[in-house]
């Protein structure tokens, strides 16, 4: 019989909060913007991180042991372990709430004002957290990948792809022994991570700016499923493989990347709402549009997704769809016309020239069914 597996004792230290620091290379709050002070990094935290329902349970719970945050040494070399910062690369929502519940001047600066107010002794027993000591960020990769990326606290695709990045071009490590540690069995870490590379070229080789985007929120996902499909790949003059490597769009088709970007996420100020609004059905009709040269030529015009899209359907296809609708619809009206109609002349003549449409339309079949 096979012997166990031996797992790590997690050693659980007790710090001060002062000298515990918000981590300013956290995917999801650089997902946000470059606001890297600890102040900012708190205010970000209150702002967008819904750290109020975690500060009103451990006002009323306390902090729980069973959950220490994960940190690292801010300088590894110091010796005076007295002074020792660490960075919490795990917890910064907790360290918030923490923050704000013990420092009354703090939360009027972040205007928490809210929360409540705890008893002194409850105050002192937050002035130390427990946590657990990496010596680095890479030791701690894998935990993050499993947990954040394909696991049960999921980060937003943005900062998935962000820390995927880091892990491959910090520590490189190669994206299939990431997918393999973290359980990945449906590529998602390639294909957010392709996305991730097309962005970054895009904000550094042409006018596209993410912040320009329309949408409050950015819709990464709509552009590392895009990134996968052979159509969009061959749109961008990419492949499976080289579109994994910094900089994959040939500068020839550096316009058709800034494009893309445009549909699918907008620029205000160019007054240009994205063509893409939601995921499904658009980025299909997308696809089917930038395939056909005279779809492409109208979506570029200026005419709609939606009538792009028809156009690239081609008239064979609309014809026999647009017929198959007109047969619904009429199977519909037949089947409520008892308890639909009232005898209305005006919904009697709309049925007449439904009829002289359809007589025109089946003369002109039979001529070309003879011909």
């Amino acid at each position: 019989m096979a012997a166990k597996q031996e797992h790590k004792q997690l050693e659980i230290m007790y710090i001060d909060v002062g000298r515990l620091l918000f981590d300013d290379e956290n995917p999801r709050l650089s997902a946000i913007g470059d606001r890297n002070s600890q102040d900012d990094l708190v205010q970000v935290l209150w702002d967008e991180m819904a750290v109020d329902e975690v500060a009103l349970s451990i006002a009323e719970n306390g902090y729980f042991e069973e959950e220490p945050l994960f940190v690292v040494p801010k300088h590894p070399l110091e010796k005076d372990k007295r002074k020792q910062e660490f960075i919490v690369v795990e917890g910064n929502r907790r360290l918030a709430a923490v923050k704000l519940l013990i420092d009354a001047e703090l939360r009027r600066a972040i205007k928490a004002t809210d929360l409540p107010k705890i008893i002194t002794q409850h105050r002192k027993d937050l002035e130390q957290l427990p946590v657990s000591i990496y010596p680095d960020r890479k030791s701690l990769w894998e935990y993050f990948g499993f947990r954040h990326v394909n696991g049960p606290k999921e980060w937003d695709s943005f900062s998935k792809a962000a820390y995927i990045a880091k892990v491959r071009r910090e520590w490189e490590i190669p994206l299939d022994e990431i997918a393999r540690k973290i359980g990945d069995k449906h590529s998602t870490v390639t294909r957010i991570y392709r996305g991730f590379v097309l962005l970054e070229q895009a904000e550094k080789k042409t006018d596209f700016d993410r912040d320009d985007r329309i949408a409050n929120r950015f819709h990464f996902s709509h552009l590392y499923t895009a990134a996968a499909e052979k159509e969009f790949q061959k749109f961008l003059n990419i492949d499976p493989e080289r579109s994994l490597k910094d900089n994959p769009v040939p500068k020839s088709h550096l316009p058709q990347l800034q494009e893309l970007m445009v549909w699918l996420f907008g620029s205000k100020s160019e007054a240009k709402s994205p063509v893409v609004e939601k995921q499904n059905p658009h980025l299909g009709y997308l696809k089917r549009v930038i395939g056909n040269k005279q779809a492409l030529y109208a979506l570029r015009s200026g005419i709609s997704l939606q009538r792009a899209h028809e156009i690239s359907l081609g008239d064979d296809r609309r014809f026999q769809e647009a017929m198959t609708r007109a047969k619904d619809s009429l199977q519909e009206a037949k089947a409520t016309v008892t308890t639909g109609y009232k005898g209305e002349k005006e919904t009697l003549r709309v049925m007449e020239d439904i009829l002289n449409v359809a007589k025109s339309i089946s003369d002109e079949m039979h001529k070309k069914a003879k011909a």
